[in-house]
């Protein structure tokens, strides 16, 4: 009976490995959606349309964007985790993806709900004002912030965000009470800021380069461990006043878990084809931020990583939800 067991499973094994064979053979045989789990305008925006843009090219199919914003990145997770695994549904996640499990109760598991499929990029932060805000240096800001403790008020993308981490990091290594104000999505945020109705953001560089460059907002200094090569006239915030401050985002691919692996293996080598795209290169470059090479095994292992790191940065920070 034992050997009768072993028989039907190694053939229902092997059915099941010819069945996935097939489906990449066909795959991609219709749009792919993915999955932009904040408003349109931030840095998880910006990285999901530029590289959905050249896997279209690779996959000769038309992936297509769907922004699905709201509790911090966690709606639109959710809604990629749900979905059916035959890789029709993509989602862009980012460091915020490795905060949310400290922050709110999931109706997902961060790790075992997804398949990795490649990270995609990494850039730092950088601390901009308002056109009209009184400081024109990090130095000029916290001793504005230092004279005027909980008065004055930074932006971010919401709470858990990139931009909110920053701006918590900022006040913990500049010893500085500043009062966050987290918004929809770090499009509706920076908006504000340009507006003048906030005086404070510390953005992701690859969503706010276009504005420095444009002069809608002034530029402090950026959260690199070294000066970067897009606004190299810009301080680190570290060398202009703040020692130790280093604030890097990260953007990735991931889908619905039970991806077969043949779509996989499919789905990560057109991202690396298109990661190696000459024009997206120099659109990364050109706004901040540098292409990132790792396995779908490594990937898996860094988002692991980042959710333990950035839990210990949500704890002994005390930040919550609310």
């Amino acid at each position: 009976m034992s050997k009768l067991l072993a028989s039907i499973l190694n053939t229902a094994a092997a059915l099941l490995l010819l069945a996935s064979a097939a489906l990449a053979d066909d795959y991609p045989n219709k749009p792919i959606r993915m999955i932009i789990p904040f408003p349109p305008g931030g840095s998880n925006d910006v990285v999901g349309r530029l590289v959905s843009k050249y896997l279209s090219d690779e996959l000769k199919q038309q992936v297509f964007v769907d922004n699905r914003g709201g509790a911090g990145g966690t709606i639109g997770t959710e809604d990629c985790a749900k979905a059916t695994p035959d890789g029709y549904t993509l989602c862009i996640i980012s460091i915020a993806h490795a905060v949310n499990p400290a922050l709110h109760t999931l109706k997902y598991d961060p790790i075992k709900s997804f398949t990795p499929i490649s990270i995609l990029a990494t850039g730092p932060n950088v601390l901009v004002v308002s056109e009209d805000a009184p400081f024109k240096t990090v130095k000029e800001l916290v001793a504005a912030a230092k004279a005027n403790p909980g008065k004055l008020n930074y932006a971010s993308a919401g709470i858990g965000s990139f931009q909110h981490l920053g701006g918590e990091l900022f006040k913990l290594e500049a010893g500085v009470d500043i009062v966050h104000v987290p918004y929809k999505g770090g499009g509706p945020a920076m908006q504000d800021v340009v507006a003048g109705h906030v005086k404070i953001i510390f953005s992701s560089m690859i969503q706010t380069t276009p504005l420095i460059k444009a002069g809608k907002v002034r530029v402090l200094g950026t959260g690199g461990s070294k000066r970067s090569p897009v606004l190299p006239d810009v301080p680190t915030i570290a060398e202009a006043g703040v020692p130790n401050y280093v604030a890097e985002n990260w953007w990735g691919i991931v889908a619905p878990a039970g991806l077969p692996a043949p779509v996989v293996s499919k789905l990560y080598a057109a991202t690396q084809a298109a990661l190696k795209a000459p024009a997206l290169q120099a659109a990364f470059a050109h706004d901040g931020a540098s292409p990132v090479a790792m396995s779908t095994a490594e990937f898996g292992k860094y988002i692991g990583m980042e959710i333990v790191k950035w839990g210990r940065v949500v704890k002994q920070g005390k930040i919550t939800a609310k």
